[in-house]
C-alpha cells in the first residue's frame, strides 16, 4: 500500500500544472476537459491501474463501493481497488466518447470506454463515467464508476457535447451554492417518488434529457430519456427500490450537478442496498433538474 501511495504522489505530483486561462466559448471548455481525461488516460497506460485511475481523483472524489459504501479520496479508492488482488498488475486505457461543461466552466462530465488488461494478457472491456471539477492544480475526478461491458465491438466516434446555452461568470455567493445542491437534493427526491408511483422506466423517461445516457446496460451507451425507458427496464408500474441524495454538489452556475447516496430494496421486496451517483443538468439556475447520466 505505501508503495502505491507513494507512487500516486509522484504521479499527481507530475500532473499538476498551473491553473490555464478561461476558454473562450464552451465548445474550448469541453475540449479542455476531454484532453484531460486523455492526459489521464495516456499516463495510465504506462503505470498499474491502480495509480493510473487514483491518480485522477480529487482529494473529495468518491467511488461507489460494496456494501452501499463510498470509497472517498485516492487513498481509500487505491484500498477498494486492492480488494481485487489482480488489479495490483493489471493496466487500464480508456477512450472517452463524451464531454459535458457547466456554464461556469468548473464542473463537467465525461464517459467512455476502457479496457482493463490482467497480468495473464486477459482483457475486460468495460464503460465508465466520470464527473469533473477544476481545480488550481486542473481538472480532477469528484466521481467515478466504471462498469464491465460484454464483448462486442464499438465505435470511439466522439458524440454530440453537452453544452450550456450560454457560459456565466463563478460566483462564491454560499446562499446561491446552497441553494443550487438543496433543489438538487429535492429533484433526486422526486425522481424516486416519482418511480414509486409510475415505475422505474416512466421515471427515466420523464426525468431525463434527450441525450441522456445510462452506462449499466448493453454493449454500447443506451442514449436518450425515452430509449433507456423502452430498454433499460421492464413493464412494472411501480419501482422496487427507493432513494436519496447524501449530498450534492453543483457548479456555481447552477446548470450542472451531481449527486450521490444509497438506493435501497422497499420493505419487503428482494435485493441489497447499493451506491449510486448521478450526474443531473438544467438550462438555467432556476428550471427543473434533469437526469443526463448514470
Amino acid at each position: 500500500m505505501k508503495l502505491v501511495l507513494l507512487a500516486f504522489a509522484l504521479h499527481i505530483g507530475a500532473l499538476s500544472v498551473a491553473a490555464v486561462a478561461k476558454p473562450a466559448t464552451s465548445q474550448a471548455a469541453v475540449n479542455e476537459l476531454l484532453a484531460a481525461d486523455r492526459a489521464f488516460a495516456a499516463a495510465a497506460a504506462k503505470t498499474d491501474l491502480i495509480t493510473g485511475l487514483t491518480a485522477m481523483l480529487d482529494a473529495e472524489g468518491i467511488v461507489p463501493a460494496p456494501d452501499a459504501k463510498f470509497a472517498r479520496g485516492p487513498a481509500e479508492a487505491a484500498a477498494l481497488l486492492l480488494t481485487n488482488p489482480l488489479n495490483a498488475a493489471s493496466r487500464v486505457k480508456w477512450d472517452p466518447v463524451r464531454g459535458g461543461i457547466s456554464a461556469d466552466w468548473r464542473h463537467g462530465f465525461t464517459f467512455g470506454y476502457v479496457t482493463v488488461t490482467r497480468g495473464t494478457g486477459a482483457s475486460e472491456p468495460g464503460k465508465y463515467l466520470a464527473y469533473w471539477v477544476k481545480r488550481p492544480a486542473g481538472w480532477r475526478v469528484l466521481a467515478y464508476q466504471r462498469s464491465r461491458r460484454p464483448e462486442g465491438s464499438v465505435s470511439l466516434a466522439m458524440l454530440a457535447p453537452s453544452l450550456p446555452k450560454k457560459m456565466t461568470k463563478r460566483t462564491t455567493d454560499a446562499k446561491a451554492l446552497a441553494g443550487h445542491r438543496a433543489s438538487l437534493a429535492a429533484a433526486e427526491k422526486s425522481f424516486s417518488d416519482l418511480a414509486q408511483k409510475n415505475g422505474l422506466g416512466p421515471a427515466f423517461g420523464s426525468i431525463g434529457t434527450d441525450d441522456a445516457v445510462l452506462i449499466s446496460l448493453g454493449t454500447g451507451f443506451v442514449i436518450g430519456a425515452k430509449n433507456i425507458e423502452r430498454e433499460g427496464f421492464g413493464p412494472e408500474k411501480t419501482s422496487p427500490v427507493y432513494w436519496s441524495s447524501n449530498a450534492t454538489e453543483t457548479a456555481s452556475s447552477g446548470d450542472l450537478g451531481l449527486s450521490w447516496g444509497i438506493v435501497r430494496p422497499n420493505p419487503g421486496a428482494k435485493g441489497q442496498p447499493f451506491s449510486y451517483f448521478t450526474v443531473w443538468r438544467r438550462d438555467t439556475p432556476d428550471g427543473p433538474w434533469r437526469f443526463i447520466a448514470e
